[in-house]
């Protein structure tokens, strides 16, 4: 495989694609800033979904990891690693700029796929907890929503880069065993979009109602973020999740020129 080459910058004038230009061999498309690793789910998949395309203002490049299923990647199985590093690796030939995946427990291999890339790696949503804590006060802590609270361990924050004090200062509430919002977990094929989307309001109520500390929330699966503006209309609070992660991700990896009037 030859050397990848990244061809960074904006063109937007004849002056900008005015000069050489090159491509890494076996790259067959370009233009994806951001690659997203997938899950094997069978549920249907949202507008907000970090799964569905729709969701975003700018192409993304999705790709499936050979065996990753949903008990493998939320109890970090080992043996995943190759795959993971693997799948990576072919979005980076594609053209992608920065990679995430599309599963918060995707954290468990965060520092170890990071380690094999030329390019950024933000694997989880909880890579943003130690952010979102800098710009609380000390004693606030965050609200999180996630899938499986069995598996949100504090090794999976450290591998994201997060404390145990960054773990201790999260509010915890699963999703997992709702009647409806289980269907994410059991692979049923269907669910009642206004009974999860209030479901998981009712979470995030109760993580208020019983903590009068809480400075902003973190949805953590994948799933969720087409619920987020719900969920902050409910608490009245900042709510961060994975695509406030990959628009971030978006925006460093494909900067564009300021034009307008002095």
């Amino acid at each position: 495989m030859g050397k990848i080459v990244r061809n960074y910058g904006y063109i937007g004038t004849k002056e900008d694609s005015d000069k050489r230009f090159f491509i890494t061999k076996n790259q067959w498309v370009a233009g994806y800033t951001v690659g997203i690793m997938l899950l094997d789910v069978h549920y249907p998949l949202m507008p907000g979904n970090v799964v569905n395309a729709n969701t975003y203002n700018f192409p993304v490049r999705h790709a499936w990891v050979k065996g990753a299923n949903q008990q493998r990647m939320h109890s970090g199985d080992d043996t995943l690693l190759p795959e993971l590093i693997a799948t990576a690796k072919q979005l980076e030939i594609e053209g992608c700029r920065a990679i995430c995946g599309a599963c918060g427990y995707f954290g468990h291999f965060q520092k170890r796929v990071a380690e094999q890339m030329d390019i950024p790696v933000y694997l989880s949503s909880v890579v943003q907890v130690p952010w979102i804590r800098a710009g609380l006060k000390k004693e606030q802590k965050i609200g999180v929503l996630c899938a499986d609270g069995h598996n949100l361990t504090v090794d999976l924050f450290e591998q994201c880069g997060a404390s145990k004090e960054d773990f201790d200062a999260c509010v915890v509430k699963s999703a997992g065993e709702l009647p409806e919002f289980s269907a994410f977990m059991e692979r049923r094929g269907n669910f009642d979009n206004a009974i999860v989307r209030q479901e998981l309001i009712g979470l995030a109520k109760e993580i208020v109602t019983e903590n009068d500390d809480i400075g902003a929330f973190l949805l953590e699966c994948s799933d969720m973020p087409p619920y987020a503006a719900d969920i902050q209309a409910a608490v009245n609070l900042p709510v961060f999740d994975f695509i406030t992660l990959i628009n971030f991700i978006h925006s460093a990896v494909a900067q564009k020129p300021y034009y307008g009037f002095m």
